[in-house]
Parts: structure tokens; sequence; C-alpha cells
């Protein structure tokens, strides 16, 4: 696995080297609505597909983007009865699998990740260096200064507890979502046994 810093001139290259490769992402919704669209219009053209994950979403992301949204690359997807975040990426996994990608990028719908690094992640799973990538938020130092205290505060108390439980005291930032895993490392997850909230990404690590 490998920890990622992101590195602008590398996600220009890294696009270039994906071309053909079938790469998914997956965005599990819920209460996104007024981000949602931004985020998918925000995909390079290295993304095969695009699943919305509508997690019984009160404001009915799914059928907005159905109706808003022209990009053929998407596909929306519905849970029955809302099974939180871990469950919605789950679901948009199994769907992915199911249809053949190679790798499957994880992106929140709130528009808080850059959708245009999706290569960032995706490149050392390809060139073999790693079966799952997450980000770094603690990189970038101006963005670091500028989180409120008390979240830069519970984020290093949850990841010392996620590096604690997990063995990856490697790892800057294990709690960060943006995430990359390969297709074939995913289909062998224990679905049953991974948790439907937020703690489902330590589940995964």
């Amino acid at each position: 696995m490998i920890h990622l810093h992101i590195n602008l001139v590398e996600s220009v290259m890294n696009k270039e080297c994906l071309s053909g490769e079938q790469i998914a992402v997956v965005i599990p919704c819920y209460k996104v609505l007024t981000h949602i669209e931004s985020v998918i219009a925000g995909f390079g053209t290295e993304v095969w597909r695009i699943y919305v994950v509508d997690d019984k979403c009160p404001e009915g992301s799914g059928d907005y983007v159905k109706k808003a949204c022209v990009d053929p690359r998407v596909v929306v997807l519905y849970n029955e009865v809302n099974l939180g975040v871990g469950g919605a990426v789950m679901a948009g996994y199994k769907r992915a699998i199911a249809d053949g990608a190679s790798i499957i990028v994880k992106v929140d719908g709130d528009g808080q990740m850059d959708p245009s690094l999706v290569s960032v992640f995706a490149a050392p799973i390809l060139r073999g260096e790693a079966d799952y990538t997450k980000g770094n938020r603690f990189f970038d130092l101006e963005e670091l200064r500028a989180m409120p205290g008390l979240r830069v505060f519970g984020n290093a108390v949850l990841s010392f507890m996620t590096k604690f439980s997990s063995g990856y005291w490697d790892l800057f930032d294990p709690t960060n979502g943006y995430t990359a895993i390969h297709a074939d490392v995913a289909r062998h997850l224990p679905f049953n046994k991974i948790s439907n909230r937020y703690f489902f990404e330590t589940d995964i690590l």
C-alpha cells in the first residue's frame, strides 16, 4: 500500500499512462446535492465509469443526477435503505467489479476531494507498486493550517487509533477517504465483515 503525496506534475504524466485502462470511480451520495454535479464534471477522460451511489438520500441525489447529468460514463445505483458511507462504497465496489473495472477509486460527493487527481491514485497500482493507495491531507502545510484546531486534534487521535489497530504505523493519514484499490484485491474483501459506517476504511486496512 502507498500513502500518497499529491504532485500535480506527476498527475499530468499519470493521465497519459492510464489511457485505455478501466478506471472506475465510486461516489457515495448522502446530502451532497449541491456538490455532486461539479464533482462529476471534474473527472478527466482517464475515468472509464462513474458510479453514483444514492444511499437513500433524502435529497434524491440519484434521481437528480439521472436528470441533470448527460455524461454517458455515469451509472446511478440506489440503496433501498440508508446503509452509511461504507455500505454505499461497498455497493459501488461490487458493481464496478461486476462490470470489469481494473481499478476502483473512491471519491466523496461533497466537493472536498479534487476529482482531477484520480490518476495520481491509480498510477502506482497500475505500475505494480501498490494494491491500495490513500491520500494525505497533512502533506500540504497550508491546508493543514487552514483546518480548525479541534479537527486536526480529532484526526490525529483517530489516526493513532487506526495505526494501532491496523499495524500500518508508516501511514500519515490512515483515515483519509480518497482511496484507490485494485479490483482483484477488492473482489476478495470480506464485504459482510466491513463496517457500513465511517470505520469501513479501517476495516479495509
